[in-house]
């Protein structure tokens, strides 16, 4: 819906045209000694109709800005809320405190004792451990990667595989550090090939392989899919080792 001040600048341009219409059709001849008068006027309401003209170009212009600039905040919006929840998954929780009890002494005691119950030996609280996940990607960042690169893919594409290799991650990586004996045979396959997968390299990094991509998403490895890890590469997000005819994701 337009604005109050767009609405009435063009009333007032329509009843100025309106104007000009009726000032056009009183011209009889050439001849008349009033036409250079009505030409006057003509091209005097002509001249204001053009300066209004370019006032609403620049109303246009300035509400197209505004209209950027709401959706620029709309998608940081989105990404803080996204890099939120994920911060929120990894909050280590801390451990409970011992209680302390107390026993208060009888009517035989004369003198005023107090029993600490001794504390219980903790049981060792499990480590743990945070899987390393890929930034999104920003709308500045996406406006940076030159345009043969982007083509037709779009900025929530590129962040909708972005959360899909996250959670491929998270899935590998909650396996590796699950102790084997609570594996079934399914899942210590899946071990076994992540260990084999892993070099010299590899160490101390995490990543992935298609074979992780396929197993644990619904991403399918097409044409649009090689070209935003291009585009994760170009942003910084991934770096490629290769080796034993196997292409190994690390996330940066």
């Amino acid at each position: 819906m337009a604005s109050p001040d767009l609405d009435s600048l063009r009333v007032h341009i329509n009843a100025k045209i309106s104007y000009v219409k009726k000032i056009l059709q009183l011209r009889r001849t050439v001849e008349d000694p009033g036409l250079k008068t009505v030409l006057c006027k003509v091209g005097k309401e002509i001249g204001v109709l053009h300066s209004l003209l370019n006032q609403m170009e620049v109303e246009v212009q300035q509400q197209e800005k505004l209209r950027d600039l709401l959706k620029e905040l709309q998608k940081s919006a989105e990404k803080d809320q996204l890099e939120a929840q994920l911060l929120h998954e990894y909050i280590p929780h801390l451990p409970k405190g011992t209680k302390i009890c107390i026993a208060m002494p009888t009517e035989k005691n004369k003198e005023q004792e107090v029993a600490v119950k001794p504390q219980q030996p903790s049981k060792p609280t499990r480590k743990k451990i945070l899987i390393k996940s890929m930034g999104l990607i920003t709308a500045e960042e996406f406006k940076g990667i030159p345009a043969y690169m982007r083509g037709r893919i779009t900025h929530d594409q590129i962040n909708h595989t972005v959360n899909e290799i996250n959670k491929a991650v998270k899935s590998k990586y909650k396996i590796l550090y699950q102790p084997l004996k609570s594996m079934n045979l399914a899942t210590r396959n899946l071990y076994h090939r992540f260990k084999e997968e892993e070099t010299k390299d590899t160490k101390g990094e995490f990543f992935i392989v298609e074979a992780d991509i396929a197993e644990f998403t619904e991403l399918k490895m097409d044409k649009r899919f090689y070209s935003i890890l291009n585009m994760l590469r170009h942003c910084q997000r991934t770096r490629e080792i290769r080796g034993s005819r196997l292409v190994r994701y690390i996330i940066c």
